[in-house]
């Protein structure tokens, strides 16, 4: 298992889009995104705060990848 990064929530919303992904609603601070296989997960969007590896793992499996694929999305 190799080490994640804490990530802002915009780069994970990069991520997302890069796996096909687009926001489809907004409620108060979380976005919330699908793919058109059906696939969804919600990034939360809070003030000062990062995205840590845990979380970043929680979404991950909401998508169904492993969590260094969608870490290398974003290259």
């Amino acid at each position: 298992m190799s080490k994640l990064p804490v990530l802002k929530p915009h780069e994970v919303v990069a991520c997302l889009e890069a796996l096909g992904f687009v926001e489809v609603r907004q409620r108060s601070a979380h976005q919330q995104f699908r793919h058109m296989d059906g696939r969804g997960t919600t990034v939360p969007f809070h003030k000062g705060r990062d995205i840590s590896p845990i979380l970043l793992r929680k979404i991950a499996r909401d998508i169904a990848v492993s969590a260094e694929e969608l870490v290398a999305a974003r290259r």
